[in-house]
């Protein structure tokens, strides 16, 4: 495999749970250890149908790659990515245009090593280590400049990342983000929610997600709209995953307890 300058990723910690790795066990992959399962098991008896809404989450993922790259974007970043298993940004975006590049960035070096081996044949997608609560890592990583041309459209995703920040966090990792970004970009984000859940559910699922590196923080539909600040939403706006342009072949089934949108900046 050709060296594409990365860094050496991080030790793998096999003593707390990972949220990729938890992800991964989500959506029925094999790339996570017991403490990852043991982790999503907790999150399942706390929140039944957790593995349900994962999957919405992916399918969410999906219409909103393909409206985005609809929109004439041809050029991803993944932040947060998890492995780019099948159905992923980079096959989406490049259903529609084949040389649609992605650049899929995580901080697990579990994601760094097996997406590599993934994606070893796409010379349009790279997998990067980087942390998103320090977007300059993201946004001025060797790989990053060399498949992103900022001076164009972009789509930034954080599926199912953004409830990962802090409060105190936002202003500034969501302010790069969209400073960096030229007119016509899309920002889309899914982010769990208070609304639904009794407070008993979200304690319970807040206390696995503490053991992990990544503490997880449920939040009012009001909080969560101020991820998209500088950003027009495209219809039906910030709404359930379910709610959002779902396929007439393929609905996506209630329960959800994640909201989502789409915003372009002007």
């Amino acid at each position: 495999m050709p060296d594409r300058g990365e860094r050496a990723p991080g030790r793998l910690d096999t003593n707390r749970p990972s949220v990729a790795r938890m992800y991964d066990y989500y959506l029925g992959g094999k790339d996570n250890y017991q403490v990852d399962r043991d982790a999503v098991d907790r999150v399942e008896e706390a929140m039944p149908g957790t593995r349900q809404v994962a999957h919405q989450n992916r399918a969410f993922l999906r219409r909103a790659v393909r409206y985005m790259a609809q929109q004439g974007v041809r050029q991803f970043i993944d932040i947060g990515s998890g492995l780019p298993t099948v159905g992923n940004t980079h096959e989406i975006a490049q259903e529609v245009d084949p040389s649609a590049r992605v650049v899929y960035v995580d901080n697990d070096p579990v994601v760094l090593n097996h997406g590599r081996a993934l994606l070893a044949a796409n010379s349009h997608t790279t997998v990067v280590t980087a942390d998103m609560h320090r977007p300059a890592e993201v946004l001025e990583h060797p790989e990053t400049t060399k498949f992103i041309d900022f001076d164009q459209p972009v789509g930034v995703l954080m599926i199912a990342m953004v409830h990962f920040l802090t409060l105190e966090e936002r202003p500034y990792v969501m302010g790069r983000l969209h400073d960096a970004l030229a007119p016509g970009s899309h920002f889309t984000a899914t982010h769990a929610t208070t609304d639904v859940l009794s407070p008993e559910m979200v304690a319970q699922t807040e206390a696995v997600y503490a053991t992990t590196p990544t503490p997880i923080h449920f939040r009012p539909r009001e909080e969560i709209a101020r991820f998209f600040d500088g950003f027009e939403l495209a219809p039906p706006g910030l709404v359930m995953l379910n709610e959002w342009r779902p396929d007439a072949e393929a609905p996506v089934p209630q329960p959800c307890w994640l909201y989502g949108a789409v915003g372009r900046k002007p």
